[in-house]
């Protein structure tokens, strides 16, 4: 018996950096579900160390001529108001998966380096608003719901409120661009909360702490260095959230 199935798309994605006296050069490559690209792009930059989110002057397609027509929506760049805040780690042109978030990093000490952000100072989340949050986050997984094949990354406040969520075929990527889709909106990056529905590994920790999150609350395990990073840097850090039940490990 056949019957018709939806597949999520995967594509690579080019993001180029330029700065003042800098021309637009590849900065990484990540295999992401095409779509919010522009914000992809920015909470990468931010995630990275790069730029503040007012450092991030414009977003938009690569115009390279050299580009075949299949190519032009799959590199975007980012230009900087100025060069980068730290040493470029991906300079050699790395390129990464669509599963992993620290691909590419020269080294474990270059992995685990993190510029926190301004940290949070809001309320923060008690364990009844986290046991409802996944439940919340599932209503906005539209691409989810039609393939099975994404992950999901949300915002929420410390009264368990989904403020936005972003899909893509990366856990690090949709990240990426639900606060992406923050800092080019020209608010602040940081919440009470990210809400993954995925496990919680290192790099999603890593990009919470760099935007300044209170908590990263997973529906799935952490792991051990995530929990040690999540520690270190004062984040709340929730795992196997669920209606159910929920688990403090920092």
């Amino acid at each position: 018996m056949r019957h018709e199935d939806r597949l999520a798309t995967e594509e690579p994605l080019e993001i180029r950096l330029a700065s003042p006296g800098r021309a637009a050069t590849r900065a990484w490559v990540t295999m992401r579900t095409p779509g919010h690209d522009f914000e992809l792009a920015a909470g990468w930059v931010l995630h990275e160390g790069l730029a503040e989110p007012s450092g991030i002057m414009r977003v938009a397609y690569c115009t390279d001529s050299r580009l075949a027509p299949e190519q032009e929506f799959n590199v975007v760049t980012v230009t900087l108001a100025h060069s980068p805040q730290l040493p470029h780690r991906h300079d050699t042109a790395a390129t990464g998966s669509s599963a992993c978030g620290v691909c590419g990093k020269e080294s474990v000490d270059a992995a685990t380096q993190v510029s926190p952000g301004p940290g949070w100072t809001g309320e923060r989340l008690d364990a009844d608003a986290v046991r409802r949050l996944p439940e919340r986050l599932r209503t906005g997984q539209a691409l989810f719901e039609r393939t099975g094949g994404v992950h999901a990354a949300g915002l929420a406040t410390a009264a368990g409120e989904i403020l936005a969520v972003r899909e893509d075929v990366g856990r690090h990527n949709a990240v990426d661009k639900v606060v992406g889709s923050q800092v080019l909106a020209g608010a602040d990056p940081s919440a009470a909360a990210l809400v993954v529905s995925g496990r919680a590994g290192f790099e999603l920790v890593q990009k919470a702490v760099a935007s300044g999150m209170g908590a990263l609350v997973s529906v799935g395990a952490p792991t051990s260095l995530a929990a040690d990073l999540a520690t270190a840097s004062g984040l709340d850090l929730w795992g196997f959230a669920s209606s159910e039940r929920v688990i403090r490990y920092s």
